[in-house]
């Protein structure tokens, strides 16, 4: 009976910790982006990165630097139409997002425009917020 509860107590503690690690490493837009960096990129696309718990767009700019753009969860971007493939290499795309407080070229981005006109919203909920808010003036 005692191993019972020691079993109990120590898959409960494994399993608390890796939901505390989850937590950790899921982050705020302002821990990471600063929105009164905003930046405009554009580019070709390298990669699409459909990943949890956000997903990357690596592009190349003109001159020649390669950024990671953070968009949405993919479960978002399913909701606005997009899907794994939506964002093949070679793609012309113009990113306005904000920059990374530590300098990286990393950035968070609302919607992405390509050279026709045509807007895709990133499903980033907090960046089109802060996005939302910049047009208004606030």
């Amino acid at each position: 009976m005692q191993v019972k509860k020691w079993t109990a107590a120590a898959i409960g503690a494994v399993l608390a910790l890796s939901a505390a690690g989850t937590a950790v490493a899921h982050h705020s837009f302002a821990t990471e982006f600063d929105r009164n960096k905003p930046i405009r990129l554009e580019g070709k696309v390298v990669k699409f990165e459909w990943v949890n718990p956000h997903s990357w767009i690596h592009l190349k700019t003109k001159d020649g630097t390669t950024w990671r753009v953070e968009g949405g969860a993919p479960s978002a971007l399913l909701r606005r139409g997009w899907n794994r493939n939506s964002l093949p290499a070679g793609t012309d795309i113009i990113v306005d997002a904000f920059r990374a407080r530590d300098g990286d070229t990393r950035a968070s981005a609302a919607e992405i425009r390509f050279p026709n006109g045509r807007e895709l919203s990133l499903g980033n909920p907090t960046t089109e917020a802060v996005a939302a808010a910049a047009k208004r003036g606030q």
